[in-house]
């Protein structure tokens, strides 16, 4: 397996709520930003080099481990845990840059769609290969 694809999150003040904490709406779009550097990393983005498929996310889930509040610097890695057909998953792990204090974990099922005509399409090869290449050992 790959290193993990890794991106540094600095938390604003405007993603904490009244309790001072991140507001689990705010890891939501860390892990969606994380995705979106996974897809540069492996050079899939763009028209050009996805074609017809694009993705739509089928299921989305976060578990809140420890606290993060604003100033802090959040480290989302990326890894792959499962392949199929149609679909895939990417898992995340949240840690608290300086400390290594584990925040949250999450996950994303990924599935290739063909938004032109409104329906699955199955992985293409070439992003297959790349998937392979971050996926957790069993």
């Amino acid at each position: 397996m790959k290193e993990k694809p890794e991106i540094n999150v600095y938390v604003r003040f405007c993603e904490t709520d009244a309790g001072g904490h991140v507001s689990n709406t705010s890891y939501f779009f860390y892990m969606e930003e994380a995705r979106s550097k996974f897809f540069q990393a492996i050079g899939f983005t763009g028209a050009e080099n996805r074609g017809n498929i694009d993705f739509i996310i089928a299921s989305t889930a976060c578990d809140f481990l420890a606290q993060a509040y604003a100033g802090q610097t959040l480290l989302v890695k990326t890894t792959v845990d499962r392949i199929g057909s149609k679909s895939f998953k990417l898992v995340h792990e949240l840690t608290e840059a300086e400390s290594g204090t584990k925040i949250a974990s999450g996950s994303a099922t990924i599935v290739c769609f063909d938004y032109q005509k409104q329906q699955t399409e199955p992985i293409p090869d070439r992003l297959r290969k790349s998937l392979e290449e971050f996926l957790i050992p069993a």
